[in-house]
């Protein structure tokens, strides 16, 4: 299989086109060297049976039946004019039908066989291959009336030549087929490697120019004079570099926002600690402060690790059908402190609504949607949860009773770090929501609620497709 593998197309072609060509070749050689020489035996046995009957017409005979003596005065020059080269040599013999000798080449072997039931001429006559003084022979037996004015008879006439002659032109038949055959296997050998040479010309520029791409360039392959069979390649390719492209962006963007969002909080806690150790500041107070810078930088780092495992969840694509009222439950109990803290007055609702999605997913984005509506919600407020779900969606609805957002910052609230100054956090967890709800083919919207043309709270609604519509 591996050997397989490395062989070219143009090697692939070639064996897969001129080994059954080849077998059909050698097939017809066969029987054609087979039809051949029972055509030229054909025709060549008709000047043994001529040459049979020239010497019958020289027998002579005296007596009646089995009382009949044959005579014949046949002289070998009389079978010359039957010879159709030097190289071809003829022999003769006449007998009676008891096999007794009566002219010609004696040792020439009798004849045994018998007068095929329709002869292949108007004559009692029988053709056979045999060998004589080391040579193949074709002979042809004739059973010849004779008949005299002293006597009726019936001689056996054998004439045998040899098979120089009939082979020669059976074989120069069969070489010129394969000279032929040879001239049409080195045209498709030719047609085959100039086709395949021109098949694969945009192949290797494909190829060429992949490789003359600096690093990093990952910019979309051009699909035009592309060959309607390469079309699906170009076009897996693109989607793959398309692909490698975002994945790179986001990891230079996780770099840069890393680099640059942890810069201040190790800054910060550089010189607290700085100040501990000089002694400005109580030692108490330092361990406080020191303490809520480094949570701080830990939910930082927390929800810029989490927007990471967002996308890196999304390329994997293998995602499970799990249960967005479960996911919201589950983390209401897990915010249940935080609620009592504030003495908030929490209502939740849920239905069930099965979507296709990792858990961890569903959980993180009811984790930030609930603590950022607990955090916003003033001590002793209300706080509202519903999942509701229809025939295609499942809704997420989020209500609290909050300062809601500013009209003005909402087109860039999903934005990484867009939102820190306004609700005093990072800027990370609406950011994380909005890239879990797009992976997932759902939509997110943020809307004020008003009561008597004031803001009474912000409603934090999510929509995804529910598990058997999402395709």
């Amino acid at each position: 299989m591996k050997l397989l593998e490395r062989v070219s197309l143009r090697t692939f072609l070639l064996a897969g086109i001129l080994l059954p060509v080849g077998l059909i070749i050698a097939i017809n050689a066969v029987s054609l060297y087979g039809k051949t020489l029972d055509a030229v035996n054909t025709a060549y046995d008709r000047t043994l049976l001529a040459s049979a009957k020239s010497i019958g017409e020289q027998l002579d005979v005296t007596g009646y039946d089995e009382g009949a003596a044959l005579r014949a005065t046949v002289p070998y020059s009389a079978l010359e004019a039957f010879e159709a080269d030097v190289q071809t040599r003829m022999f003769y013999r006449v007998s009676d039908l008891h096999g007794r000798s009566i002219s010609g080449f004696a040792d020439l072997p009798p004849w045994t066989g018998r007068i095929p039931a329709q002869p292949p001429y108007a004559a009692l006559v029988d053709f056979y291959d045999t060998s004589y003084r080391d040579s193949d022979v074709r002979v042809a037996v004739l059973l010849q009336p004779v008949a005299s004015p002293q006597g009726r008879g019936m001689a056996v006439i054998q004439v045998a030549e040899t098979l120089e002659l009939r082979r020669r032109l059976t074989r120069r038949i069969l070489l010129d087929f394969l000279w032929q055959q040879a001239a049409l296997v080195g045209l498709i050998v030719l047609v085959v490697v100039v086709v395949v040479q021109r098949a694969t010309r945009p192949v290797r520029r494909l190829s060429e120019e992949l490789q003359s791409r600096s690093e990093g360039d990952l910019t979309p392959l051009p699909a035009a004079g592309a060959p309607r069979e390469l079309l699906p390649l170009v076009d897996a390719t693109n989607g793959v570099m398309s692909r490698l492209a975002h994945l790179l962006e986001n990891q230079k963007r996780f770099v840069r926002d890393t680099s640059h969002q942890l810069r201040t909080p190790l800054a910060v806690l550089k010189t607290q600690v700085q100040s501990a150790l000089r002694g400005d500041v109580e030692p108490r107070q330092a361990l406080a402060e020191i303490n809520d810078t480094v949570e701080r930088a830990t939910t930082l780092a927390n929800q810029m690790l989490s927007l990471a495992k967002v996308e890196q969840l999304r390329q994997q694509g293998e995602e499970s059908v799990s249960d967005l009222s479960a996911a919201v439950r589950a983390m209401a109990l897990e915010l249940a402190p935080l609620v009592a803290d504030k003495d908030i007055d929490f209502d939740i609702e849920t239905q069930p609504a099965p979507v296709q999605a990792h858990e961890w997913m569903l959980r993180e984005l009811s984790r930030n949607l609930l603590h950022n509506a607990i955090k916003y919600t003033p001590p002793g407020g209300t706080l509202s949860v519903r999942v509701v779900a229809d025939a295609r969606t499942a809704a997420l609805v989020v209500s609290d009773s909050g300062p809601g957002i500013a009209a003005e910052l909402q087109p860039r609230l999903f934005q990484p770090f867009s939102a820190g100054d306004v609700r005093s956090g990072s800027g990370l967890g609406l950011a994380i929501c909005h890239e879990i709800v797009r992976a997932l083919g759902g939509a997110i919207e943020l809307q004020n609620r008003e009561k008597d043309r004031r803001i009474a709270g912000l409603d934090a609604t999510v929509r995804l497709p529910l598990a058997q519509n999402r395709a």
